[in-house]
């Protein structure tokens, strides 16, 4: 049986996931960056336009424009107990948003089960809840918005200021070393190949990681972002048929592997050194 703290991290993760869908679609409009889906013919058309908000108008169908009511709106379930579809028109809605609660729940059940009921975890739950939004907004307009990173950033330095989960010099160090570590790649990669292998939102999101898990942990968050991010470019490169694959983003590559750090981090270099032998 599911004990109160869990069933509550999973309903809360569902909710909260059920925002993130908005955030994920509203705010790159709202930030006057309307079609800078890669997949859109008008993805260089930066020009601002009247956007939604995160907040209002109400969640509606983007086929007939029919607002739903909460009924159509509970998280997950709503999705399953209509089949996928707009039950006014009938169509698809995307899989995107119970992927994006699915993702949200499960994260936030793994941050209360490994941290516990303290202060800590509210904590750790907002950063995850960033870095989820994050993630789904890089990979579809390549963006990971100041908006989200910079006071992703300070929260992490502030949190930490109020014994958080490093100290808080540690906390300004990974900050700064964050930002550091990937202008230099950044640089030296163009300098070597004329081409960029970052965006400035890599920088300060790195940053933002280092603030909140100090900056002993940001070899760890960048070993596991680079290694998956490397399996996952040769898998697409394999499946594609043509022997060409798509460009990918590294925001979600960094928020997966600070959400495995942040959670399993001390597991993870324990084992290491119980496997290696290199205890005492």
């Amino acid at each position: 049986m599911l004990s109160d703290a869990a069933f509550i991290s999973i309903v809360l993760g569902l909710v909260v996931g059920s925002f993130l869908t908005v955030v994920v679609h509203r705010l790159p409009a709202k930030l006057g960056l309307v079609g800078a889906d890669p997949h859109d013919d008008s993805s260089c058309d930066t020009t601002p336009v009247q956007a939604p908000g995160l907040l209002r108008p109400r969640s509606h169908c983007p086929k007939c424009g029919v607002s739903l009511s909460w009924h159509e709106n509970i998280p997950l379930v709503s999705f399953v107990l209509q089949r996928g579809c707009c039950r006014h028109c009938g169509v698809r809605v995307s899989w995107r948003y119970p992927i994006i609660e699915s993702i949200t729940a499960l994260v936030s059940f793994l941050v209360v089960f490994a941290l516990g009921t303290e202060w800590q975890t509210l904590a750790a739950l907002a950063f995850s809840w960033a870095l989820i939004a994050l993630a789904f907004i890089d990979i579809d307009h390549y963006l990971l918005p100041d908006a989200i990173t910079l006071p992703l950033l300070w929260a992490g330095l502030l949190v930490n200021c109020f014994s958080g989960f490093v100290h808080p010099a540690a906390a300004v160090i990974g900050a700064a070393a964050g930002y550091l570590v990937l202008w230099l790649l950044f640089h030296l990669y163009r300098l070597i190949t004329s081409r960029e292998g970052f965006g400035y939102g890599d920088f300060k999101m790195l940053a933002a990681v280092g603030a909140w898990l100090g900056w002993a942990w940001l070899p760890l968050v960048l070993f596991i972002a680079a290694t998956v991010g490397a399996v996952t470019g040769a898998l697409t490169l394999l499946l594609k048929r043509d022997g060409s694959g798509r460009i990918l983003p590294f925001g979600p590559f960094l928020s997966l592997a600070a959400i495995i750090v942040l959670l399993f981090g001390e597991h993870l270099i324990s084992t290491y050194i119980s496997l290696s032998g290199h205890g005492y």
